[in-house]
This record gives structure tokens, C-alpha cells and sequence, in this order.
């Protein structure tokens, strides 16, 4: 039987970070409450040059540069995304003339908050299980820039960055399980970014309600789809969860546990060996909105792939508003030297610290960025895609 799932990964970051230590002093906050309290480490700051296109572009240039990735056998291209840069003109059209790909390609962007990577993937997922690939891979990409205001109780939880996944036919990575997942979907106003910010505003308490809520609903319909399939819902060997920060994936699975009869004590030693090891790529870069579960699992597959092979991981997507999924993947044979020769952390090495002024100037001009007149085109790095500004009130990339 044919199988289709994630065939490769590949991560980008902004390239500056602030450490939430120094975020905690500046705020008059003990660093344990950000660092314990959240489970966060460092925030990835993105520049003036750097937006959710550029970010895309990096982590889908990186993902084309992996042996055995044919970028003309593409034929669908979905960008999750809840901070696009235009209201009409996707980020995957952006992407379409700058990663020059074929012209019979069908480009969209998907937004439901941090569920539109999800949305794209399972999409993609249907689109090669029904036949209607021909043969072909799609590309799915997750890319934010997660901005709250100054001071508020969100800015220690954001981020930026962007996943880009191959999604094709005998994958080397994650084979998925077509047909058999988890949905749940309610109206809520936990957390929304009206048309006129560029930050977003959030009910913290109530989001966290929203998200155990979803949990609970999503995994009790994959549950019973699994069953139906003849499989068993208790074979996980790891789970990754939709990560805002560290610590909500920890109450995602002690929720999970209580619901699945566990006591605590059996939660904590779960949660030790069954989600802590995707953590860290999160705690390194904050929230990134649609690319949070996949981040998790980049971190997983960095950290235990070989382990994993045969064995499979449940995951979660949460996006508020809402809607989730929770749904499953086998480790492929072979995934664990794949994964070592990908490198999923080296974006993450090779960075800027910021320090607090100069974080908060960047900040400061988030409300210019996207209105300013496009610069001279420079001698930048070959490597990365950069935002020059807007000529014409047409945006501009090198």
C-alpha cells in the first residue's frame, strides 16, 4: 500500500534573538517566571528585512537544497500563515517567482490563526491520496512573526520563524495516515489581530481553555477514527503539541493524561519521555504561530528519529478562534541518518543577540516596516531573502 506523508523538513529563523532573562530584568519580572513559568529560553526577533515572505523563502530555498528534492516535480504549493502580508496576494505566489517554480502549480495561502499550516498539510495529505498529485510533491510552509506589545504579558511569548515540508509519496521522513484524524471546531474569541494591527490581542485565559478544550475533542474523534481503522489510539511513542510556549504543551498533555485516565505521577513520567524532547527548538525561538507543532517535531526528529523509526507520533494543532486536529505519522526506516544529514538546528546556531535597546527599537518601528520606501538593493547574504520596502505599493524582495 502506498504511502505519503512529510518526505523532508527544513527550518528559518530571523537573525537576531533577545534571551528572556534580559527581557525578565528589564520588566521587573523574576527570569524564573519566563524561563520556568513559560518554558521559554529565547525570543527570535525579526529585522526590518525579514517578514514572513523572507522567512518562508529561507526555509523553502534550505528545503530544495536536500538531496533528492526535485523542485520541478512541485505541484502545489500551500502557505499556512496568520500574518500575511496583503490581503489579497498570497505569500505562496511571492514564493512561486522567488524559489522559481513550475508554472503548472497550484499556489494558495491557508489562514485559521495557528491551525493554517495544519490546514495546508492535511490538504496536501488528501491531495496526494486521491490521485490528483499525478506523481507529484506538494510544498507546505508555515511562516509568522508573533508580536505582542510592549510591556504586555504576551511579549514574553513571541517568535518568528518558518517550516518548510515536503509532502509526497514514500516519504523519508513521516509516513501519515490519510482519512483517519481528529477534528474539532468552535466560535470563540480567545485571541484575534483586527485588520488595522500588526499586534495581536489575546484573552490568556480563556485561549488556554479553548486549547484543552479542543484537545479533548479532537483526540477523542482520532481516538475512535483509529479504532475504526483497526488501529490503537495507545501506541504512541511520542506526542508533539501545537507550542505557544513550553509550558502549554505540558498542561496539553497533563490535560490529555487526566482524560485518558492517567494520575499525575504518570503524566510527569509520560510527559518526560513522550513530549519534552520536542521542546527545545521551541524554547530557542518562541511562538511561530502556524509552524509551533512542526517546530516540535523538527525538534523531536533532531533529537530522537533513530530511536523512532517504526514507531509512531501523534500531533496536535491548535488555532484559536477555533479549530484543531489531531491526527498521526510512522517514523520511516532510515529517518534517523536522514535527519542527521538535514541539520534541522543549524539555523538556530548561528545568530545575534540583541540587547534590550535594541530589541525595542525594532519594535518600535514594527509600524513603519511594511510602508517604507524600498531601499538600494546591497550586498546582503546570498543565502537569505530580504524585504527591501515598497515601491509603487508594490512590495520588494532580494
Amino acid at each position: 500500500m502506498e504511502s505519503f506523508g512529510i518526505d523532508a523538513l527544513a527550518l528559518a529563523v530571523p537573525r537576531s534573538f533577545l534571551e528572556v532573562t534580559d527581557l525578565a530584568v528589564a520588566r521587573g519580572v523574576a527570569p524564573s517566571k519566563f524561563v520556568e513559568g513559560l518554558g521559554m529560553g529565547r525570543i527570535a526577533i525579526a529585522s526590518a528585512d525579514e517578514d514572513p515572505v523572507t522567512l518562508a523563502a529561507d526555509a523553502a530555498r534550505r528545503l530544495l537544497a536536500t538531496p533528492g528534492v526535485d523542485k520541478e516535480s512541485i505541484g502545489l504549493v500551500i502557505v499556512g500563515t496568520e500574518t500575511a502580508v496583503d490581503h489579497s496576494k498570497p505569500i505562496a505566489a511571492y514564493l512561486h517567482g522567488l524559489l522559481g517554480l513550475p508554472s503548472r502549480c497550484r499556489v494558495y495561502e491557508t489562514k485559521h490563526a495557528c491551525f493554517g499550516g495544519t490546514a495546508g498539510l492535511l490538504t496536501a495529505l488528501d491531495w496526494l491520496a486521491s490521485g490528483s498529485g499525478r506523481g507529484r510533491a506538494a510544498l507546505v510552509i508555515c511562516t509568522d512573526i508573533a508580536r505582542y506589545t510592549l510591556g504586555t504579558p504576551g511579549e514574553p511569548t513571541q517568535g518568528a520563524g518558518a517550516v518548510a515540508m515536503l509532502v509526497k509519496a514514500s516519504p523519508r521522513l513521516l509516513a501519515l495516515e490519510p482519512g483517519v484524524s481528529g477534528s474539532f471546531a468552535r466560535d470563540v474569541a480567545d485571541f484575534w489581530r483586527p485588520l488595522d494591527r500588526k499586534d495581536a490581542i489575546v484573552d490568556g485565559a480563556l485561549s488556554v481553555r479553548c486549547y484543552l478544550d479542543a484537545l479533548g475533542g479532537a483526540y477523542a474523534t482520532w481516538a475512535e477514527e483509529t479504532r475504526k481503522a483497526s488501529g490503537n489510539p495507545d501506541d504512541l511513542a511520542r506526542r508533539c503539541y501545537h507550542v505557544p510556549y513550553g509550558k502549554m504543551a505540558k498542561k496539553a498533555h497533563q490535560h490529555l493524561s487526566e482524560l485518558r485516565g492517567l494520575d499525575a505521577a504518570a503524566a510527569e513520567e509520560t510527559f518526560q519521555r513522550e513530549v519534552k524532547p520536542s521542546l527545545r527548538f521551541s524554547a530557542e525561538v518562541g511562538n511561530v504561530y502556524t509552524g509551533s507543532l512542526y517546530f516540535a517535531l523538527a525538534s523531536l526528529l533532531d533529537a530522537e528519529a533513530g530511536e523512532l523509526e517504526g514507531k509512531r507520533v501523534g500531533l496536535f494543532s491548535y488555532g484559536s478562534g477555533s479549530c484543531a486536529e489531531f491526527f498521526a505519522g510512522t517514523v520511516e526506516p532510515g529517518a534517523g541518518a536522514f535527519v542527521r544529514m538535514l541539520d534541522l538546528g543549524a539555523p538556530l546556531r548561528d545568530r545575534t543577540r540583541l540587547g534590550i535597546e535594541a530589541y525595542e527599537a525594532i519594535r518600535r518601528a514594527d509600524a513603519q516596516v511594511d510602508t517604507r520606501d524600498a531601499a538600494t538593493p546591497s550586498a546582503i547574504d546570498a543565502n537569505r531573502v530580504a524585504f527591501l520596502g515598497v515601491d509603487g505599493g508594490r512590495r520588494v524582495y532580494q
